[in-house]
């Protein structure tokens, strides 16, 4: 049993507990011959559709995650590679979930890294901390000191971590959530139109496949 998806309803109840997928296990020549994903089942259809930031003429791929999920952790090196191979025409973003009011330090750190160029250099090293150094990153100040340590700027990173713009993203980005109608993480979304999770899809390498396939359709259709 494959564990990577950390669903919402425990925390509606207030219990940080992970919901089971299934990994379905199929060999290459298996996976070969189940390519005819079935809506519903596979990934959701929204209606109505889920707003969007890509230009026109770009296909927008959303990552939504939480920091303290381990599946998201577990996740990251096999999107990170994902997202290299990416087509020019896809415009990829995360978007971090707020399943709770304390969620919310989180989301406002993914921002702040964004708006100080520092998501490259820094956003795997938070995962880690977090769960391989087992830091308490869920806090303003930890969050602030912690990253002091790192080498960045604590004035400049708080200005930004306190701003209106970065409150503004993190309430977007919630909006964001439900309007794709996420039900735990790491879930991925195309385009507004389509999303797909770890439970729905088997495990998240087939859910990537599925938004592979999910963008070709986009792009043949136009």
């Amino acid at each position: 049993m494959q564990l990577n998806h950390l669903n919402r309803r425990a925390f509606s109840r207030g219990v940080a507990v992970s919901a089971a997928a299934t990994s379905v296990g199929l060999s290459s020549l298996a996976l070969a011959q189940a390519k005819k994903w079935v809506a519903g089942k596979d990934y959701q259809v929204l209606d109505p559709r889920a707003p969007v930031e890509a230009p026109t003429g770009k296909i927008e791929v959303v990552e939504f995650f939480w920091y303290n999920c381990p599946h998201c952790h577990a996740f990251e090196p096999t999107l990170d590679a994902w997202v290299k191979r990416l087509p020019k025409d896809i415009a990829f973003r995360r978007a971090p979930v707020a399943f709770r009011d304390d969620f919310v330090p989180q989301q406002r750190l993914y921002y702040a890294l964004e708006a100080l160029g520092l998501v490259g250099k820094l956003h795997s090293k938070v995962f880690a901390a977090i769960h391989a150094d087992k830091i308490k990153l869920d806090k303003g100040d930890a969050i602030i000191e912690w990253l002091g340590a790192q080498g960045v700027d604590k004035a400049k990173f708080t200005e930004q971590y306190n701003s209106f713009t970065i409150a503004s993203k993190a309430t977007r980005a919630a909006q964001l959530q439900n309007a794709y109608r996420i039900e735990g993480v790491p879930a991925l979304g195309v385009a507004g139109r389509f999303s797909t999770d770890g439970q729905m899809a088997g495990n998240m390498e087939r859910a990537l496949e599925i938004i592979d396939a999910l963008s070709a359709e986009i792009r043949a259709k136009g």
